[in-house]
Formats: C-alpha cells, sequence, structure tokens
C-alpha cells in the first residue's frame, strides 16, 4: 500500500479492522486513516506516528468494517410498524397495508417515516440502505440532510396510488427526481416496478427500455412466494423470471427482490444475465413467504444482498439480525452447518449489497480511495465474551447495539452511540403523532 497523507482529517485505531475484501482477513494492530471523506490508508498502527490527524479515535476492543447495505427496504414504512402482523402475504397487503396507505400516505407521511428508519439504521450500522416508495422526492431530501447514503427505486405501478395515476406519471415523476438529484453525492435514482402482478408487460418493457438507455438500476419485487410464480404461468405461460428476460429487464443493473421460489433454470438464468438477488430473511420467514436458496446462487456465481424489507413485515430495519437470520436459514434449509459462513453473511451485507447497488467501486468494503463509509462495533460486553473470532462474533452474537460509531464519506453520523445532528426527541414525536392518527382512523 502507498504511503498515506503526513496529514489527515481522521485516524482510528481500532482493535481490529476487518475489510471484508479479501474475504475472511481480519487485521490486528492496524489503523485507518482517512482524508477528504476518502480512505487514505490502512495500515500498521505502528507506522502512524508520523500522521498527523485533526482527530483522532481510540477504540480498543472494536472492530472496524465497512457500514452496512441495507439493499432493499421501504422506510417509510416504519411508521407502520406493528400495525398489521401473523399474516400472509397478499392478505396483509390488500387487507391491511394498501388501505392504510390509501388513508394516510403523504409527503409529510413520508418525511417522517423516513427519518425515523434512518435513525433507526444508523443506530445498527447501516450506512447506505435502498428505499422503494411513494414520494421518493420526500425520501431524497430527508436522507440528503440525515448524511445517509440512499439508492431510490422510484414505484411504478399500474394502478393509481397518492403519489401518481398510471404507470407513466410514476416514470415521468421517478425521472424529474433522478434529474433533480444527479449531482447528489448521496442519493441516487432508478426505477423500481413494483412486481410482475402489479405492472403489465407493456410497462415493463417500457421501464427495460429507458433503464438501457439511460443506464440505471432497476429493483422489483420477484417470485416472492410459489403461489405467485404458479399464477403467472397460469396467466402468461411463462414464470416471471422468464417474463422479465423476454422483456430485456434483467441484466447486470437488475435487483431482485426475495426470490423464494427458484428452480435450477432460474439460478442458471440470473447467473447469465448478471442479475442480482436481494435476500430478505426475515421478512420472508414473517410472512411464510418461502426461504431464498442462497447457497446455489452463490455456487452458481449469482451476487447476493441483503435487505430487510419493511418494518412493516420485519419489523426491524436491523442488518445484524438479517445477517444471522440469513446464515441460520441457510443452514437450516440445505442440512448442511457449514453452509453460508459468517464472513458470507458479512459479505452479503456490505460488498454484495454495494455490488447490487452498481457501488462497489465507492463502498462495501475497507480499501485505499474508497469512500470513507464504515462503523466501529464494540466486542468488550459480556454478550460478546469472551472472543475467539471476531468476524464470528460480528454474525452470531452481535445485535447492533454494539455500534458505537458511523462515518459515511468521511463525516461522523454517530459517536459512542448517540446520533450526530438528529433530533431524536423530535422525530418521536412525530412518530408518536402518526401513531395515534393511523390508530384513530384504523378499521
Amino acid at each position: 500500500m502507498s504511503a498515506p497523507a503526513e496529514t489527515v482529517d481522521t485516524l482510528i485505531h481500532p482493535g481490529w479492522i476487518i475489510p471484508v475484501a479479501p474475504s475472511g482477513q481480519v487485521l490486528e494492530n492496524h489503523s485507518l486513516a482517512i482524508l477528504d471523506g476518502q480512505i487514505a490508508a490502512i495500515l500498521p498502527r505502528a507506522e502512524t506516528a508520523r500522521i498527523a490527524a485533526a482527530e483522532v479515535f481510540e477504540l480498543p476492543g472494536h472492530a472496524l468494517l465497512p457500514g452496512l447495505v441495507n439493499a432493499h427496504g421501504h422506510a417509510a414504512m416504519s411508521l407502520l410498524r406493528g400495525y398489521a402482523d401473523d399474516l400472509a402475504l397478499m392478505p396483509w397487503l390488500e387487507q391491511h397495508i394498501w388501505p392504510a396507505e390509501g388513508r394516510h400516505v403523504s409527503e409529510e407521511f413520508v418525511a417522517d417515516g423516513v427519518a425515523l428508519a434512518i435513525a433507526e439504521m444508523l443506530r445498527a450500522g447501516t450506512t447506505t440502505f435502498s428505499d422503494m416508495y411513494f414520494y421518493p422526492d420526500a425520501c431524497a431530501r430527508t436522507a440528503q440532510r440525515m448524511g445517509m447514503r440512499c439508492q431510490i427505486s422510484f414505484p411504478v405501478l399500474d394502478f393509481p396510488t397518492p403519489w401518481a395515476r398510471e404507470a407513466d406519471e410514476y416514470i415521468s415523476k421517478g425521472l424529474a427526481l433522478r434529474d433533480a438529484v444527479k449531482h447528489s453525492r448521496l442519493v441516487s435514482v432508478g426505477f423500481g416496478p413494483h412486481a410482475p402482478y402489479t405492472v403489465s408487460h407493456p410497462n415493463l418493457a417500457k421501464v427495460a427500455m429507458l433503464a438501457a438507455e439511460l443506464d440505471t438500476s432497476i429493483q422489483i419485487h420477484l417470485h416472492e412466494t410459489r403461489g405467485e410464480v404458479l399464477q403467472a404461468v397460469e396467466a402468461h405461460g411463462e414464470r416471471p423470471l422468464d417474463s422479465l428476460h423476454r422483456l430485456g429487464l434483467l441484466g447486470p443493473r437488475t435487483q431482485c427482490v426475495h426470490m423464494t421460489d427458484l428452480g435450477e433454470q432460474d439460478i442458471a438464468l440470473l447467473a447469465e444475465t448478471g442479475a442480482h438477488v436481494v435476500h430478505c430473511p426475515k421478512s420472508n420467514m414473517k410472512l411464510a413467504s418461502g426461504a431464498c436458496p442462497v447457497t446455489r446462487l452463490l455456487a452458481a456465481g449469482v451476487n447476493v444482498a441483503l435487505g430487510t424489507d419493511s418494518a412493516a413485515s420485519n419489523n426491524s430495519l436491523n442488518l445484524f439480525d438479517e445477517m444471522r437470520s440469513a446464515a441460520l436459514l441457510a443452514k437450516l434449509a440445505s442440512q448442511d452447518a457449514s453452509a453460508l459462513s459468517a464472513a458470507e453473511a458479512l459479505h452479503m451485507a456490505t460488498l454484495g449489497g454495494a455490488r447490487a447497488l452498481g457501488l462497489e467501486e465507492q463502498i462495501g468494503s475497507l480499501e485505499q480511495g474508497k469512500l470513507a463509509d464504515l462503523i466501529a462495533v464494540d466486542l468488550t460486553g459480556p454478550e460478546t465474551q469472551p472472543l475467539y473470532n471476531p468476524l464470528s462474533q460480528l454474525v452470531y452474537a452481535c445485535n447492533g447495539s454494539q455500534v458505537t460509531h458511523s462515518w459515511i464519506a468521511g463525516q461522523l453520523r454517530l459517536r459512542d452511540r448517540q446520533l450526530q445532528g438528529v433530533e431524536l426527541a423530535a422525530i418521536a414525536a412525530r412518530t408518536q403523532y402518526w401513531q395515534q392518527r393511523i390508530m384513530g382512523q384504523q378499521q
């Protein structure tokens, strides 16, 4: 590694550095330097004496690792956390969530819900999230105000909602937002056709054409349940994944969310097209939607990321929980205790997510020249002792509350468990307002 700058903005001395690339590596007695929002160097602590830093963090007993990437969610739905539980997917959506959204979703609702979600995610180590929801402009403004990195997949649907009336209006509004934030260092915008059962084939083809012209991302709920796949075969004579391929929607910028019902031909097609899979284990388990065959996907060379889905179906936005759930579910589903190791689970929550979102060159691993999106995790507490393997402890023992510090592009967003520049009391007050309003109109 080349010599670091003599003067840097931030110098961090943790107990361990887990860079994620190369996979499984754990560095002891190393330090990390940040300059101008980027990682300037990772080097042995003994070599840092000649470096002057504006701020130095002594974090013994902490692991320093890339910020976690939540590759799928609906942030504003945090205001519906616990609103309708213990239901299957379609009754949950059709009888509870969609009616509640129709009554309450507005620009104000989204801004307040996203603020609540970002506060939760930052406190549990997430530094980048992907969002698919109405009023995405409100999400973009809130993410930028709170200094959070975000991919927005603006929704595309065939039917009217509070935000738009039909597919062309969704697309027009979404592309206007893309133009408005094109110079943002934190927010990127792509297409979010909701699902093959809510967007017609002609409109999916239109999304495919526009996304190809603009070279931008597409995120879509896909193969979420076996019933969805069977209905598609009955209606169109082909599986949803095959329909997307025929319509030109599958490619290296496509993010396929859930993917619980997959045959070998589906996995081969994903590998062939370079499409990514976003695995949401806790949401899938809670809604009894099925289990994504992660080990078979990875074996075929398909990139897999992790997402929480919404707090209405999870009910948390905690990627530490998601990593552990993903690893345990993979072991159970495959009947193989060695399936999906701790290193692989961490990769899915960091570099796998960055790759799916097209941000692999910028974030997802601790490497010189990448953006300084990183977190420090305290491993000295009784929940994580004794400590034989820091990487294993992060996945199997941590619950997110051990995250003490968080940086996004070198800017401190969490210091000693305290959010920086975020008024938690104000967020709590707005959340209480929405709870009372929603409960008052609940039917």
